[in-house]
């Protein structure tokens, strides 16, 4: 299977002084700091199609690559590797600039496939991606900066002075929703603020879209006011581009597309600072809407699909909310698994939605009662619940679980979930989750590995993205109370 590595940046240099350096087939020793020395082959010249450069690293490989194309009017060249002591097998890459108009700056976009020795993917790909990609930006950086050709950042009304050294980032006007006091959906109020510079291990966000959870509806209301102290500003999810760095933020560059999820609220608003650790960049298929509605619910997806249900074929699921963020994305993934999956409702147009999302039967139920509609269907009742609705449904979830099931409990849209007593559980040999998606993605590791998992559902099209209701940020109120009325269907999205 072929593995893909894609990196872009931009640069603040103009292109035809980047593509002067990155043209020369032969100047990687020169600029790139992995490389320890490099030649081309029989005398050729370096921007001859066809010539082969031989060079080792200063780890002490050996790679011999060839030319295969350049384009001085595209700013674009692919090569190959023809021979190496590196495991990577059928190595092709690209590399493109496009010049970027504000500021007189270069976009340059990275891409290569390959192949590898079976259980080096992961490996491999992260060598390519951070030792020869990002390494390479910054090194190209450092070398147009040593050279005096690097260009400060733009000024607020876009032009470089030329010659002055780098600026230190600076804090930037902002705009977020902020609840002074706990309440109604109207507490959520606009307002100017202000963004800090990013400091160590830390990246500035452009954000231009922000995902809408249920959560930020509790952190609203002061059920749980440790979480969001007053005043506060709600959200956990967004997306957008790293418009600068703090030192050490794990090679994240300006101009890079990036989507998170923090443990921490802060999401609405245009501008946030955010840990690198918690940062992702996105697949060039994945636009920064359909990132900030589907990343934090479909990493909750992953969890409760592989690490608590179990998922297999044939095993019965009942997923309430059905037509909700979360809801159709389990529908959806748990029925590509080979589950049987029936959803609750609240409506006819919803069920319809949740047909559509993998459910091979839905109960339309307002006033959660489904239990007996569930037995008709599955006379044993349900291997696993995934309940989103809290108080309301306790008894009627007890009554619709199989002997020995499994109830997750992820949320509390009718209200709190009282204390669940042992020996209420024991009378069915029930056992009961109430995961914290954070636990599950403490370490970077974790979170890169399900986020690509879930990229690579969307991308197969094994995963279907939910609808995306959008609103504008200022619009923050109106999208809390769509989404305590039940009549949303899918994600919201608010768009700064």
């Amino acid at each position: 299977m072929l593995q893909k590595v894609v990196r872009s940046t931009v640069i603040d240099a103009p292109i035809e002084r980047v593509w002067a350096v990155l043209r020369d087939f032969n100047s990687h020793d020169q600029w790139h700091g992995v490389v320890e020395a490099s030649r081309i082959e029989g005398g050729e010249r370096s921007d001859q199609v066809g010539c082969v450069r031989s060079f080792t690293l200063k780890d002490g490989n050996r790679i011999r690559e060839q030319l295969l194309a350049l384009s001085d009017r595209e700013h674009r060249s692919t090569y190959c590797i023809v021979e190496a002591t590196v495991p990577l097998q059928r190595y092709v890459a690209t590399l493109t600039l496009k010049p970027v108009t504000d500021g007189n700056r270069t976009f340059w976009h990275w891409e290569s496939t390959f192949a590898t020795p079976p259980g080096e993917e992961r490996a491999l790909r992260e060598m390519v991606a951070t030792q020869v990609y990002e390494a390479g930006f910054e090194n190209l950086r450092r070398h147009l900066r040593q050279g005096g050709d690097l260009r400060p950042a733009p000024s607020a009304s876009g032009r470089h002075a030329a010659g002055t050294p780098l600026p230190r980032a600076l804090p930037l006007p902002s705009r977020q929703i902020i609840v002074r006091r706990y309440g109604e959906a109207g507490e959520l109020r606009a307002e100017a603020a202000e963004c800090a510079a990013p400091q160590a291990g830390e990246v500035r966000i452009r954000q231009r879209a922000i995902g809408v959870n249920f959560f930020d509806v509790y952190l609203r209301r002061g059920w749980i006011p440790q979480a969001l102290p007053l005043p506060g500003v709600p959200g956990l999810e967004a997306a957008g581009t790293v418009l600068d760095a703090g030192e050490g933020a794990l090679g994240l560059l300006p101009g890079d597309r990036v989507a998170y999820v923090a443990a921490a609220p802060g999401a609405y608003t245009d501008l946030r600072c955010v840990p690198a650790v918690s940062v992702l960049r996105l697949p060039p298929g994945i636009d920064e809407t359909v990132a900030a509605s589907v990343l934090l619910k479909g990493l909750t997806a992953d969890v409760v699909l592989r690490d608590l249900a179990r998922v297999r074929p044939g095993m019965r699921l009942l997923v309430h909310a059905a037509a909700g963020g979360v809801g159709l994305l389990l529908c959806a993934w748990a029925r590509q698994l080979g589950a049987r999956v029936i959803g609750t409702v609240s409506s006819d147009e919803k069920a319809r939605v949740a047909r559509e999302h993998g459910c091979e039967e839905v109960i339309v139920t307002p006033e959660h009662r489904f239990a007996q509609a569930l037995h008709g269907a599955w006379p044993d009742g349900a291997e696993v619940i995934v309940d989103g609705l809290g108080e309301a449904a306790r008894e009627e979830n007890h009554a619709a679980l199989a002997r020995c099931g499994h109830w997750i409990s992820l949320g509390q849209a009718s209200g709190p979930l009282a204390p669940i007593s042992p020996e209420w559980l024991v009378q069915k040999s029930l056992t009961f989750s109430r995961p914290v998606l954070f636990h599950y993605i403490a370490s970077r590791e974790a979170l890169v590995e399900r986020a690509e998992r879930l990229w690579a559902a969307i991308d197969t099209g094994a995963l279907k993205v939910p609808p995306i209701e959008t609103h504008a940020l200022e619009a923050a109120a109106e999208a809390h109370a769509r989404l305590e009325s039940r009549r949303t269907v899918g994600a919201l999205v608010l768009r700064a």
